[in-house]
């Protein structure tokens, strides 16, 4: 609903905010801050309030990462209805705390544009506390997730104390956050986490949210060993260098994609199937997109990696290749986009005004993404025990509370246990459904965010492409607003090229 605070219901919410917050623990004080500022790179001040500390369940368990923080600007934003951008900095599905604005990520340009920031902890993997004198574990999943829409929750329950709308909460994480962002836009009022929520007192309130913006989202880790195999297979007896008992994981692995893809009935943009058969093609054409604009942009792409170039007035039309200009690559400054310049020295120039892209040698492409930053061995994820008897950070956060690690997937805990009937506990079969958007997209079992921005690194291995590619065609298949690239030559990192998103905020708030 369109939230109208009066003066006069402001007055009276500072007057009797004590005395309510004093029944309810999960009742926001809004006289309770500090006045704080920041200075952004080009030199602007930013004045905001600072609500720090905040507890947002009733029955906490980890005080160390179960509070989130609220910062709201002293000018808020000149528009009918404020959004707040809520940030996790969960990394690795590690825990994290709740932390204040950066002037060099979201949350100092949310701030600077007059948006309302929050900025919650959660448990992850490596929070522990102890209990009768014994250390527990107390971020095995889904409870990272659970805190986070804990602290959605709490936004709605006090929305009408604090500023902005929490009908409009944008939430922005990245590598693992990005997976929570994905997970909180996916899976919003599920019924499915309604009996964890209720154990920790989270607020009786929803916990959907306005839209996602996910940063190569670490997600569909069940299903994430396979794509990667499936994927970078092609690289096995080159760049990757497997030895003879890790190219065959790696190939049992890449055997199970294809039913998984096929399984997803994606269809592109103009309604076509994308099936295992032609889902190389579908991907070429996300990498020849990016390949466009970054030449659009002045970026130098090598001849070394795949593309295949035309000059405008030789290209197909004309009916063969251009003109190459050779020399040296000259060094570029980043842009935000992932924009430097890459490959040898000597590499092929080429004229941002006169080339295009043609095809992609995609095998060739990803020989080079595999060769700029060593793929990891298989199975990517869920390693333990397979090869090497390390656990993965998934395996840790998919462990017990006394600590040990755990498989999440049948396929590596039958190769552990050197037992191809063995199979995952209904527990467990259960916390790794909680944790994958993809089962609750199109499914009907939740109230899915009607928007989303997704972006994924055009050199980023750190999971395979198909998991983001897979994630942004199910929610357009599902209807859903989708903003999804690969920027170009960028390796895996998080809230970049912030004037793209922040116009895509603000498109987003005019249209809704």
């Amino acid at each position: 609903m369109n939230k109208t605070i009066t003066v006069a219901a402001l007055c009276f919410a500072a007057a009797t905010s004590g005395a309510v917050a004093q029944n309810d623990p999960l009742r926001f004080d809004p006289d309770n801050f500090t006045r704080q500022s920041l200075t952004m790179p080009g030199g602007k001040q930013v004045a905001y309030k600072a609500y720090e500390g905040i507890v947002y369940v009733k029955n906490v368990e980890d005080p160390t990462y179960q509070t989130l923080n609220i910062y709201v600007p002293e000018n808020l934003a000149d528009i009918e209805r404020v959004p707040i951008l809520l940030r996790t900095y969960v990394g690795g599905y590690m825990a994290s705390t709740a932390k204040s604005p950066s002037p060099s990520d979201a949350t100092g340009r949310a701030l600077s544009e007059g948006y309302v920031v929050c900025i919650p902890g959660s448990r992850g993997s490596n929070s522990t506390i102890e209990r009768d004198g014994k250390t527990v574990y107390t971020g095995t999943a889904p409870n990272g997730l659970l805190d986070l829409k804990a602290a959605v929750r709490y936004l709605r329950y006090n929305d009408q104390l604090i500023p902005g709308e929490s009908d409009l909460i944008f939430t922005d994480g990245t590598s693992a956050g990005g997976a929570m962002s994905s997970l909180l836009g996916a899976t919003g009022n599920a019924r499915e986490y309604e009996p964890y929520l209720k154990r920790m007192g989270a607020a009786d309130a929803r916990d959907d949210v306005f839209a996602a913006i996910c940063y190569c989202p670490i997600t569909d880790l069940n299903h994430a060993d396979m794509e990667y195999e499936w994927l970078y297979g092609c690289t096995n007896a080159g760049v990757r260098h497997l030895n003879e008992a890790q190219a065959a994981i790696s190939d049992e692995l890449s055997a199970l994609c294809p039913a998984y893809i096929n399984s997803l009935g994606l269809r592109d943009k103009s309604g076509n199937p994308v099936t295992a058969d032609n889902y190389k093609d579908y991907l070429k054409t996300f990498l020849l997109e990016s390949a466009h604009r970054a030449l659009q942009e002045g970026c130098e792409i090598s001849d070394t990696v795949g593309f295949t170039f035309y000059k405008d007035k030789s290209g197909p039309m004309g009916g063969g290749p251009g003109n190459r200009q050779h020399g040296g690559m000259r060094p570029r400054v980043d842009d935000g986009r992932g924009a430097p310049s890459f490959g040898p020295g000597n590499a092929p120039r080429f004229n941002k005004t006169s080339d295009f892209v043609t095809d992609l040698d995609l095998d060739k492409y990803l020989s080079y993404v595999a060769s700029v930053t060593p793929l990891k061995t298989p199975p990517a994820f869920d390693q333990m025990g397979v090869l090497i008897p390390t656990p993965s950070p998934e395996n840790k956060v998919f462990g017990n509370e006394n600590g040990e690690p755990a498989n999440f997937t049948e396929f590596s805990l039958q190769h552990r246990l050197n037992d191809r009937s063995a199979k995952l506990s209904k527990d467990m079969d259960q916390r790794v459904y909680l944790m994958n958007p993809m089962n609750f997209i199109g499914s009907g079992k939740s109230t899915i965010a009607p928007n989303w921005y997704i972006r994924h690194g055009a050199k980023d291995r750190d999971t395979s492409f198909l998991v983001p590619v897979n994630l942004a065609t199910k929610l357009e298949n599902d209807g859903k607003n989708v903003n999804f690239f690969l920027p170009w030559n960028r390796p895996h990192s998080g809230d970049y090229n912030l004037d793209d998103l922040f116009n895509w905020i603000a498109n987003t708030l005019q249209v809704r």
